[in-house]
């Protein structure tokens, strides 16, 4: 065995990222061939095996692992009706404003001036800000800016063949988010699955908004992934402290995927900035941006935990009256409310929202994960510190001499019967130095060498992408072997909870 003392080097920015997806078949840019769409991305054969492994992770641990905790998949395309009493049709805007000089448009409240030294949103008036000149435009930096408007940010579409695109009865929305599916089907879930509050329902799925200004890789793009979970409690039971424990279950999660604490933080929302759902949020925060002089500015949001209170049953619920007696949703046919069979009394459940990106999850594991370090030979590798269980490829198969039968023959067969086991590939594409510098930088965590001693001993080489020591290992221990060093981190999809 090979004992070496590795030194890396982290990735210094999202560029570093972003070329290393391209390269190595993680993320492209979308419609690229058409020269591209904004904010757009497509994942390749590793990009999509590493978001499903973050997702299975996610869904192992909280609905195989926990016992309280359903899942489900909503429709993407929901009644209109959804949106306008959960208050995204009146509030889901952002500030949107035009630069007379450059033409270009922007959110407002990203931009430098428009929040007072101190002050918060509802303290000052913007447009007076944007009138005297204090706003600066980011393209130009022109102060010859527009009054801000509002701008909401749900994608439109019509629902009917021949629909006319002015027929207030055609109109409808890509959900902004995964939440609401998760609030209508409380009820469904909850009598066919004989659940008890506590009790949470998840969701993976595909959301849109259309951002104004999105940007910075995957970060901030019009179509993202989220994995929201939605935790049902008594009126009565310690909602903030609650909070505090989901924000501490995720941090864990997140440092379990191989996440630095180091680079990440907590953001109590004030209270002047929280949603209109919301009592509490508490963002949990991602050193994004390493690469910016200034410590706060080098930090962006990851997911936030949100006490959204019982806002959302009670708006999607035919029941509850205003203060005049007057149904709030009359639209709705159904009452949301939970019958609570030990002390005989009805309510309408409280929520704890945990609400994480699968985009900007993968972003952060990739930067955490990227290393460079440098070889004996002065050369300067590329090693993707990829955890086990994120890792899109577990094992690859790697003949000596791809020019001999024997060899690759060996090698394809040890593939085929790890193939069932964990994600194997074979690859004789090149010297295996370049083989196993390619599969350092996808982050695969075990390379298996088929030389010509394997043909006599019936043994192979087996190499740690972290350490570079190797070790052989016969054959018949192989499977055995490569599950032991891919622990604690097993395959959610493979092996039995």
């Amino acid at each position: 065995m090979n004992s070496v003392n590795p030194v890396f080097v982290p990735a210094p920015n999202i560029d570093t990222i972003v070329s290393l997806a391209k390269r190595r078949g993680f993320v492209f840019p979308s419609s690229e061939v058409y020269g591209g769409l904004g904010s757009a991305w497509d994942y390749g054969p590793l990009g999509v095996e590493l978001c499903n492994n973050v997702k299975q992770s996610w869904w192992r641990w909280l609905v195989y692992e926990r016992d309280d905790i359903e899942g489900i998949d909503s429709s993407i395309i929901l009644n209109r009706l959804v949106w306008q009493y959960s208050g995204h049709e009146a509030t889901f805007h952002d500030p949107l404003v035009d630069c007379r000089e450059c033409k270009s448009r922007m959110r407002a409240d990203k931009l430098e001036g428009y929040f007072p030294e101190g002050a918060h949103q509802a303290d000052f008036d913007a447009n007076a800000r944007l009138r005297a000149g204090l706003v600066k435009c980011s393209e130009c930096g022109s102060t010859n800016l527009t009054d801000e408007r509002h701008f909401n940010m749900m994608f439109r579409t019509m629902l009917g063949a021949a629909a006319d695109e002015n027929d207030p009865a055609a109109l409808a929305y890509l959900r902004p988010e995964t939440a609401q599916g998760i609030f209508i089907n409380f009820l469904n879930v909850q009598t066919t699955m004989r659940r008890k509050i506590p009790f949470g329902i998840a969701q993976v799925g595909k959301s849109f908004r259309n951002e104004i200004t999105p940007g910075n890789f995957i970060l901030r793009t019009r179509e993202f992934e989220q994995m929201e979970m939605e935790y049902f409690v008594k009126p009565d039971a310690e909602h903030l402290q609650l909070v505090d424990e989901w924000v501490e279950l995720y941090v864990e999660w997140f440092k379990e995927l191989g996440i630095d604490a180091a680079n990440l933080k907590l953001h109590e929302v004030p209270k002047d900035e929280l949603a209109h759902y919301s009592k509490r949020t508490v963002d949990i925060m991602y050193r994004y941006f390493p690469e910016r002089a200034e410590e706060e500015r080098q930090w962006e949001e990851l997911m936030g935990i949100a006490y959204r209170t019982d806002f959302d049953l009670r708006s999607h619920s035919s029941k509850p009256v205003d203060a005049e007696g007057n149904r709030v949703n009359p639209d709705s046919t159904e009452d949301l409310s939970y019958f609570d069979e030990a002390t005989k009394q009805r309510f309408y459940p409280h929520v704890i929202e945990p609400a994480a990106g699968v985009n900007r999850t993968v972003l952060a594991v990739l930067m955490d994960a990227y290393s460079e370090r440098t070889n004996d030979k002065g050369e300067t590798r590329v090693i993707l510190k990829l955890s086990p269980q994120l890792a899109p490829i577990k094992a690859a198969i790697l003949p000596l001499a791809k020019n001999k039968p024997e060899i690759v023959g060996m090698a394809k067969a040890i593939k085929r019967s790890l193939q069932p086991v964990l994600r194997a590939v074979y690859d004789d594409t090149g010297g295996i130095g370049k083989l196993y510098a390619r599969q350092d930088e996808i982050g695969t965590p075990m390379c298996v060498t088929v030389d010509h001693q394997s043909l006599e001993d019936e043994a192979v080489t087996v190499r740690d992408r972290d350490t570079w020591e190797q070790e052989r290992v016969k054959v018949s221990d192989l499977a055995e072997h490569l599950q032991k060093r891919l622990k604690p981190y097993p395959n959610p999809l493979l092996e039995p909870v």
